[in-house]
Protein backbone atom coordinates (compact mmCIF):
# COMPACT_ATOMS: atom_id res chain seq x y z
CA UNK A 1 0.00 0.00 0.00
CA UNK A 2 0.84 3.32 -0.68
CA UNK A 3 -0.13 6.93 0.88
CA UNK A 4 0.78 10.32 0.23
CA UNK A 5 -0.80 14.21 -0.34
CA UNK A 6 0.06 17.05 -2.44
CA UNK A 7 -0.97 19.28 0.62
CA UNK A 8 2.12 17.92 2.95
CA UNK A 9 5.15 15.78 2.51
CA UNK A 10 6.18 12.98 4.34
CA UNK A 11 8.03 14.37 7.78
CA UNK A 12 7.32 18.30 7.05
CA UNK A 13 5.23 20.59 8.73
CA UNK A 14 1.42 20.91 7.36
CA UNK A 15 0.74 24.39 6.53
CA UNK A 16 -2.13 26.30 8.85
CA UNK A 17 -4.40 25.90 6.38
CA UNK A 18 -4.82 22.27 7.35
CA UNK A 19 -4.62 23.31 11.16
CA UNK A 20 -7.72 23.88 13.45
CA UNK A 21 -5.12 26.69 14.71
CA UNK A 22 -1.99 28.63 13.72
CA UNK A 23 0.46 31.02 15.71
CA UNK A 24 -0.95 34.85 16.55
CA UNK A 25 1.01 37.32 17.56
CA UNK A 26 -1.22 38.73 20.18
CA UNK A 27 -3.63 36.01 21.49
CA UNK A 28 -0.87 33.01 20.74
CA UNK A 29 -3.55 31.39 18.60
CA UNK A 30 -5.94 31.75 15.88
CA UNK A 31 -8.49 29.84 14.31
CA UNK A 32 -7.68 28.53 11.14
CA UNK A 33 -9.42 26.97 8.11
CA UNK A 34 -9.44 23.89 9.50
CA UNK A 35 -9.86 22.21 6.01
CA UNK A 36 -8.80 18.48 5.58
CA UNK A 37 -5.64 17.41 3.66
CA UNK A 38 -5.66 15.99 0.53
CA UNK A 39 -4.80 11.77 0.59
CA UNK A 40 -4.03 9.47 -2.08
CA UNK A 41 -3.76 5.77 -2.46
CA UNK A 42 -2.73 3.04 -4.34
CA UNK A 43 -2.06 -0.68 -3.86
CA UNK A 44 -4.56 -1.93 -1.85
CA UNK A 45 -3.96 -5.42 -0.89
CA UNK A 46 -6.25 -8.48 -2.34
CA UNK A 47 -9.47 -8.67 -0.68
CA UNK A 48 -10.04 -5.40 0.84
CA UNK A 49 -13.92 -4.78 0.99
CA UNK A 50 -13.79 -1.17 3.10
CA UNK A 51 -10.75 1.68 4.00
CA UNK A 52 -10.47 3.42 7.15
CA UNK A 53 -8.51 6.27 7.78
CA UNK A 54 -7.34 7.90 11.56
CA UNK A 55 -4.98 10.91 12.01
CA UNK A 56 -3.99 11.11 15.44
CA UNK A 57 -0.98 13.54 17.07
CA UNK A 58 1.38 11.44 19.25
CA UNK A 59 3.05 13.56 20.47
CA UNK A 60 -0.06 15.47 23.56
CA UNK A 61 1.36 15.92 26.76
CA UNK A 62 0.32 13.41 29.41
CA UNK A 63 -0.65 16.17 31.85
CA UNK A 64 -1.88 19.58 31.16
CA UNK A 65 -0.22 21.37 34.29
CA UNK A 66 2.26 23.45 32.06
CA UNK A 67 -0.25 23.38 28.75
CA UNK A 68 -0.61 26.61 27.45
CA UNK A 69 -0.09 29.07 30.73
CA UNK A 70 1.48 32.22 30.82
CA UNK A 71 5.45 32.01 31.89
CA UNK A 72 5.43 27.99 31.23
CA UNK A 73 6.61 25.52 29.23
CA UNK A 74 5.60 22.13 28.66
CA UNK A 75 8.99 20.24 28.92
CA UNK A 76 9.95 17.64 26.17
CA UNK A 77 10.75 15.26 28.68
CA UNK A 78 7.23 14.79 29.72
CA UNK A 79 5.41 11.66 28.44
CA UNK A 80 3.10 11.94 25.85
CA UNK A 81 -0.45 10.57 24.78
CA UNK A 82 -2.03 10.10 21.45
CA UNK A 83 -4.81 12.55 20.73
CA UNK A 84 -7.55 11.58 17.59
CA UNK A 85 -8.04 14.61 15.00
CA UNK A 86 -10.09 12.26 12.29
CA UNK A 87 -11.27 8.70 12.45
CA UNK A 88 -13.28 7.93 8.58
CA UNK A 89 -14.18 4.67 8.52
CA UNK A 90 -16.53 2.14 6.04
CA UNK A 91 -15.03 4.19 2.73
CA UNK A 92 -15.55 1.79 -0.38
CA UNK A 93 -11.92 0.34 -2.07
CA UNK A 94 -13.29 1.82 -5.25
CA UNK A 95 -12.20 5.21 -3.64
CA UNK A 96 -8.46 6.51 -4.30
CA UNK A 97 -8.30 9.31 -2.75
CA UNK A 98 -10.17 12.41 -0.51
CA UNK A 99 -9.91 16.32 -1.94
CA UNK A 100 -8.93 18.98 0.39
CA UNK A 101 -11.69 20.45 2.33
CA UNK A 102 -13.46 17.51 1.31
CA UNK A 103 -14.68 16.77 4.82
CA UNK A 104 -13.79 19.85 6.67
CA UNK A 105 -13.28 23.52 5.49
CA UNK A 106 -14.36 25.40 9.00
CA UNK A 107 -13.89 25.35 12.44
CA UNK A 108 -17.28 24.11 13.97
CA UNK A 109 -18.20 25.56 17.43
CA UNK A 110 -19.66 22.22 19.56
CA UNK A 111 -18.31 20.10 16.57
CA UNK A 112 -19.73 19.04 13.20
CA UNK A 113 -22.31 16.13 13.40
CA UNK A 114 -21.70 12.33 12.92
CA UNK A 115 -21.56 9.59 12.29
CA UNK A 116 -23.67 9.88 9.13
CA UNK A 117 -21.14 12.34 7.23
CA UNK A 118 -24.49 13.35 4.53
CA UNK A 119 -24.30 14.22 0.83
CA UNK A 120 -22.15 12.26 -1.65
CA UNK A 121 -19.22 11.66 0.85
CA UNK A 122 -18.84 8.20 1.54
CA UNK A 123 -18.15 6.59 4.96
CA UNK A 124 -18.93 7.20 8.85
CA UNK A 125 -17.38 9.86 11.13
CA UNK A 126 -16.00 9.09 14.59
CA UNK A 127 -15.57 11.26 17.48
CA UNK A 128 -12.43 13.03 17.73
CA UNK A 129 -10.60 14.20 21.10
CA UNK A 130 -11.72 17.71 21.05
CA UNK A 131 -14.86 16.40 22.24
CA UNK A 132 -13.16 15.97 25.83
CA UNK A 133 -10.46 18.97 25.15
CA UNK A 134 -13.58 21.26 25.08
CA UNK A 135 -16.04 19.46 27.60
CA UNK A 136 -15.25 22.17 30.01
CA UNK A 137 -15.37 25.15 27.85
CA UNK A 138 -19.77 26.34 27.28
CA UNK A 139 -18.67 28.17 24.44
CA UNK A 140 -17.23 24.94 22.71
CA UNK A 141 -18.49 21.88 23.85
CA UNK A 142 -20.05 19.35 22.24
CA UNK A 143 -19.78 16.06 20.12
CA UNK A 144 -17.05 16.69 17.75
CA UNK A 145 -17.09 14.37 14.64
CA UNK A 146 -15.37 14.15 11.18
CA UNK A 147 -11.78 16.14 11.09
CA UNK A 148 -10.67 18.88 13.19
CA UNK A 149 -6.63 19.97 12.63
CA UNK A 150 -3.81 20.23 14.70
CA UNK A 151 -3.69 22.64 17.65
CA UNK A 152 -0.82 21.94 19.90
CA UNK A 153 -0.16 23.54 22.55
CA UNK A 154 1.02 27.10 22.34
CA UNK A 155 4.36 26.96 24.87
CA UNK A 156 5.19 22.86 24.01
CA UNK A 157 8.88 22.41 23.71
CA UNK A 158 8.41 19.84 20.98
CA UNK A 159 7.22 19.85 17.22
CA UNK A 160 3.90 17.55 16.77
CA UNK A 161 3.85 14.56 14.94
CA UNK A 162 0.22 13.92 13.12
CA UNK A 163 0.26 10.67 11.75
CA UNK A 164 -2.77 9.86 9.07
CA UNK A 165 -2.66 5.98 8.82
CA UNK A 166 -4.66 4.51 6.05
CA UNK A 167 -6.02 0.07 6.72
CA UNK A 168 -7.43 -1.71 4.40
CA UNK A 169 -9.88 -4.55 5.59
CA UNK A 170 -11.55 -7.55 5.22
CA UNK A 171 -15.23 -6.46 5.99
CA UNK A 172 -17.49 -4.18 4.26
CA UNK A 173 -18.66 -2.51 7.30
CA UNK A 174 -16.94 -2.03 10.68
CA UNK A 175 -18.46 -3.26 13.62
CA UNK A 176 -18.85 0.18 15.32
CA UNK A 177 -21.82 1.69 16.68
CA UNK A 178 -23.24 5.15 17.84
CA UNK A 179 -20.57 8.06 18.12
CA UNK A 180 -17.64 5.45 18.41
CA UNK A 181 -14.01 7.04 18.86
CA UNK A 182 -11.16 6.47 17.33
CA UNK A 183 -10.30 4.24 20.40
CA UNK A 184 -12.85 2.12 19.79
CA UNK A 185 -12.38 1.55 16.18
CA UNK A 186 -8.74 0.36 16.72
CA UNK A 187 -10.21 -2.75 18.78
CA UNK A 188 -12.93 -3.22 15.95
CA UNK A 189 -10.05 -3.31 13.52
CA UNK A 190 -7.82 -6.08 14.77
CA UNK A 191 -8.18 -9.65 12.81
CA UNK A 192 -9.64 -7.79 9.83
CA UNK A 193 -6.75 -5.90 8.84
CA UNK A 194 -5.13 -6.71 5.75
CA UNK A 195 -2.49 -4.22 5.43
CA UNK A 196 -1.31 -0.29 6.15
CA UNK A 197 0.62 2.72 5.13
CA UNK A 198 0.62 6.38 6.66
CA UNK A 199 2.18 9.51 5.94
CA UNK A 200 3.44 12.00 8.74
CA UNK A 201 3.03 15.45 9.25
CA UNK A 202 4.43 18.04 11.61
CA UNK A 203 2.84 21.10 13.44
CA UNK A 204 3.96 23.72 16.19
CA UNK A 205 2.24 26.83 17.69
CA UNK A 206 5.49 28.06 19.50
CA UNK A 207 7.15 30.51 17.60
CA UNK A 208 10.53 29.64 19.61
CA UNK A 209 9.91 25.92 18.06
CA UNK A 210 8.89 27.03 14.80
CA UNK A 211 11.57 29.18 14.15
CA UNK A 212 14.42 26.64 15.22
CA UNK A 213 12.94 24.17 12.62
Amino acid sequence: MKLWSDSFKNGEPIPGEFAFGVIDPAAHVALSTNRNPHLAWSDLPSGTKSLVLICHDRDVPSRGDDVNQEGKTVPADLPRVDFFHWTLIDLPPSMASIAAAQYSSEVTARGKPGPDIGGSRPGRHGLNDYTGWFAGDPNMAGDYCGYDGPCPPWNDAIVHHYVFTLFALDVDRLDASGKFTGQQVREAMRGHILGEAKIVGTYTLNPQVAGAR
